[in-house]
């Protein structure tokens, strides 16, 4: 099976030598995305749901630039700068994954890049 580069300009660009995703057969696994609005390169540093939401519209940029859904995503791992955030990123989470809910992963680490409060990657059916 041969690996298919995805990208997007639904989603912001690779800050390093890597990819926005990656296609390998029927799963889509996709890079940790910030908080940037691909439109602007802004970053969501301040409010929790503001940054959360705009990671997961990343992810929904690459999501369906292959042609799939939240609903087919597996698994989700979550990186958060303060755990305290916690209870806010659910809030607005669970409106991206209000059924068929993926596993899950949820860290705090000591720093992201470019200083972002969160960062989420997600691997994903593709049909």
């Amino acid at each position: 099976m041969e690996k298919e580069i995805i990208s997007t300009s639904n989603a912001p660009g690779a800050i390093g030598p890597y990819s926005q995703a990656v296609k390998v057969g029927n799963i889509l696994y996709t890079s940790g995305q910030l908080p940037i609005v691909p439109a602007t390169g802004e970053l969501i540093k301040y409010d929790i749901k503001r940054a959360t939401t705009q990671c997961l519209e990343n992810v929904k940029g690459i999501l369906d630039e292959v042609g799939t859904s939240f609903d087919k995503v597996i698994k989700t791992m979550i990186f958060l700068r303060d755990m305290e955030d916690f209870d806010a990123v659910n809030e607005v989470y669970a409106k991206y994954f209000a059924v068929k809910q993926p596993a899950r992963s949820c860290v705090q680490v000591s720093k992201l890049p470019k200083n972002a409060p969160i960062e989420i990657e997600v691997i994903a059916l593709v049909e």
